[in-house]
């Protein structure tokens, strides 16, 4: 029996981050990132959810930047997922709150550990297989997520439409991540299509040739 990898993006909170739920036929999906940010998001999402008869089996981060788990918290006082989160740094992860304030949020840090994802590591959903690679640069926690079956990457905040992630944040480093996206993503082949943390996707072949950073 052939499965087929279906994918629903969801653009919320003040920055307009794309938080993406995937799922195959038997309807068990994962979220990637939680960037819930006010009651109509989270309407809008459990709604979805309801209608495709969907059940969320885990919750993926690509890095725990505020606008990327500004929901989290309220996430699972309705949804009883398991949080994966890269174990190199936990620094972003610890300092949530802190975080939170700085851009004007009152947010609480959920009493959970997140489970560790390790680079390589293959997390598998049913029939879906996604690769965790580690692409640290735009934060020291960073990973992006690549389901290869389907030739799909959700590259988080390293790589955008014709753009890459900022890096004068918290221990970024703009040579590190032109690194990471150079040996982890570019590689990967220029059919793959990328579904990035903002804005629209893209494909791999698209940003060698129209991404001003990649020349």
């Amino acid at each position: 029996m052939a499965f087929f990898m279906h994918i629903q993006r969801f653009e919320v909170g003040p920055f307009a981050q794309n938080t993406y739920l995937i799922w195959d036929d038997p309807k068990h999906a994962l979220l990637i990132d939680a960037g819930f940010s006010n009651e109509n998001e989270f309407n809008t999402f459990f709604e979805f959810l309801a209608t495709h008869h969907i059940e969320v089996d885990g919750i993926l981060l690509t890095h725990a930047h505020v606008d990327h788990i500004l929901g989290l918290q309220r996430l699972l006082q309705t949804i009883d997922s398991p949080v994966y989160h890269f174990k190199e740094e936990s620094f972003l992860w610890e300092n949530f709150e802190h975080q939170a304030r700085m851009f004007g949020f009152n947010a609480i840090l959920p009493s959970i550990t997140p489970l560790p994802l390790t680079h390589n590591q293959i997390v598998k959903l049913q029939n879906i297989e996604i690769k965790v690679l580690y692409t640290p640069g735009h934060a020291p926690d960073h990973c992006s997520f690549f389901v290869e079956h389907d030739r799909l990457l959700l590259s988080g905040d390293a790589l955008f439409k014709e753009s890459i992630g900022r890096t004068d944040l918290y221990k970024g480093d703009l040579s590190l991540l032109l690194t990471s996206i150079g040996q982890e993503l570019l590689l990967l082949g220029d059919q793959v299509k990328v579904y990035p943390g903002h804005g629209p996707a893209t494909t791999i072949g698209h940003e060698k040739l129209h991404n001003p950073y990649l020349g």
